[in-house]
């Protein structure tokens, strides 16, 4: 702690009226000084750095220690004690360190009910000792275990305790001590504490207030993210959200990861126009909203379309943009929409770099208009970059400008995305904190041989033999061979339908990765529904048996035709 340099009161009281004079300057220069921020340590020094040396030869402030945890006021005890934490220290001295070792800041201690500090908080008026006396020193002393180093700073000085009061309630306490051989304090000085104290308070509690507004919508924010990503198969992927170091700037910042069937994933990253609670709110509203809408297997576009009038249904008023990809491992097929966010960047494997070119279309909440949607097949081993606005823009750099410093960073030599992200966000984010930021990015990677199995099948029923042999030795290669029977009776109904109702051509594939998926694909737009069969009924029953064995299972609808695919837990 560097100390304030010690200075002379002298010229603190001349005369009445120059005292008058005084006291009211000193107090005008602490309300131009005091609560500059809004930051309760910092307020807290401001108090110390106005009063000593001028007003005190030491000052310390202390408040409630709840209010630092929760930004909350604790029930007075039955004791009459008081836990408090020293955040503010100032002392006019040659060599301060003796009072910095026994005074130490961020120190919590419960003070007695009879000491200065608790007498005064729980009255709520300010307690002065013109001389402290060498008893009330030692009890000072023993409640915080340092009594004999007490004594020798303590004893015989002017001491003053004036609680922080702030809209009826008292925050904690703020201590100034005279040394021995000087002044001591006197009435007109209690005043002057108390009109120190009081400005101090109301900058304090407005720092509570702003720090517990700030902690609830990081809290809310940071509990409606993605807890972990899940990592899908032919992708690797890594993350980072850096929230903003104010209110102003914790706005609706979001990512997500949503496996889809088929081994395809959706990736999402959003960004609500607005700060604080509110808008974190209506951030976890939207990822709840694509979550659902990701469910029902739309094209990227249209989950956009749809998540933007159901924006208007929660809040008229707030805007979002956002960027919707979904990406097949076995195609490699990227699809890709994006609602007034910032463009995606695609990292090649030779290092270089593209910013995709994709139509930005309206923000989320703004009019109906449809958006576009552009498909591209991702290079193996290429990285696929999607963040916000507060990676690449600042009130010191312009949007193509943060863009084309991050694509330099992208091309470095970092290979480890984890690495990557950290590097990234080091280098955009330094001189820059006054807006949150999400960062995604995703490594594609060619399917292994255990990971991917293909049959495909003519329109000839006597093949669905083969389709259950292809699977037996598939699993058995994969050391699945537990999971053997009850999937070629899957194969079985799966195959038999496709050739009995679909269309050519008719294929067969088996993906490993969280789960195994079974997929069946045919020419034929017509998907099945599962009946009742009744008991007379030779045929109706395939899809129940489907639906006895599998985790889950549903269809979706391809160019040519669909795909029935089931998935089953991996033993």
């Amino acid at each position: 702690m560097k100390a304030p340099a010690p200075g002379s009161r002298a010229e603190w009281r001349r005369s009445s009226a120059s005292s008058a004079h005084e006291r009211l300057a000193f107090l005008n220069e602490a309300t131009r000084r005091i609560g500059s921020t809004l930051d309760l340590a910092e307020t807290s020094r401001e108090l110390v750095d106005v009063a000593v040396p001028r007003f005190a030869d030491a000052a310390a402030v202390m408040v409630q220690d709840r209010l630092l945890v929760d930004g909350e006021l604790p029930t007075r005890p039955v004791d009459g004690t008081m836990l408090v934490r020293r955040v503010a220290l100032g002392v006019a001295a040659e060599d301060p360190q003796p009072w910095i070792d026994v005074f130490p800041i961020d120190e919590a201690t419960v003070y007695p009910a009879g000491l200065p500090h608790a007498l005064c908080m729980a009255s709520g008026k300010p307690l002065m000792y013109p001389t402290l006396d060498k008893e009330s020193a030692r009890l000072i002393g023993s409640s915080i275990d340092r009594e004999e180093p007490v004594l020798e700073l303590l004893t015989e000085t002017s001491f003053l305790a004036v609680p922080l009061r702030a809209r009826g309630r008292v925050l904690g306490c703020a201590v100034f001590v005279r040394r021995a051989g000087t002044q001591g304090f006197e009435e007109a000085d209690v005043t002057v504490g108390e009109d120190l104290a009081a400005r101090a308070a109301v900058c304090i509690d407005n720092a509570r207030l702003y720090t517990r507004e700030r902690r609830t919508a990081l809290t809310l924010q940071s509990s409606l993210l993605p807890a972990e990503l899940p990592q899908p198969l032919g992708m690797q992927i890594a993350s980072r959200y850096l929230p903003a170091s104010d209110l102003t700037g914790v706005g609706g910042d979001w990512y997500d990861v949503i496996p889809l069937p088929g081994c395809r994933t959706a990736l999402v990253v959003g960004d609500v126009m607005g700060h604080g609670t509110r808008a974190a709110a209506t951030m976890g509203q939207l990822r709840t909203a694509a979550r659902t809408l990701a469910s029902l297997d739309l094209p990227p576009d249209e989950v956009l379309f749809r998540l933007n009038l159901m924006s208007q249904d929660l809040d008229p008023t707030q805007i979002a943009t956002c960027i919707y990809a979904v990406y097949d491992p076995v195609t490699r097929n990227c699809a890709l929409s994006r609602a007034g966010h910032m463009p995606p960047v695609l990292l090649h494997p030779d290092r270089s770099t593209e910013v995709i070119d994709l139509p930005p279309g309206l923000p989320l909440g703004i009019g109906s208009e449809p958006l576009e949607m552009r498909e591209l097949v991702l290079p193996a081993n290429a990285v696929l970059a999607l963040y916000t606005d507060g990676l690449v823009e600042s009130r010191k750099r312009d949007l193509d400008s943060g863009i084309m410093a991050l694509r330099r960073l992208l091309a470095g030599r970092v290979e480890d995305l984890d690495d990557m992200c950290d590097v990234i966000i080091s280098r955009q984010r330094s001189g820059h904190d006054r807006d949150d930021i999400a960062l995604l990015v995703a490594r594609v990677r060619e399917l292994d041989p255990d990971e991917i199995a293909v049959c495909p099948l003519p329109s000839d029923p006597r093949f669905v033999s083969h389709a259950r042999r292809f699977v037996r030795a598939t699993l058995a290669s994969w050391g699945l061979g537990a999971l053997a029977d009850a999937t070629q009776l899957i194969v079985s109904e799966l195959v038999t339908n496709a050739l009995k109702h679909g269309w050519p051509p008719i294929e067969l594939r088996l993906l490993r990765g969280r789960t195994l998926v079974i997929e069946v694909a045919d020419g034929s737009p017509v998907t099945p529904a599962p009946r009742s069969a009744t008991a007379d009924e030779d045929t109706g029953r395939g899809l129940q048996l489907v639906k006895r064995f599998a985790y889950r299972w549903g269809t979706r609808p391809m160019p040519y035709g669909k795909i029935v695919w089931v998935e089953q837990h991996l033993p």
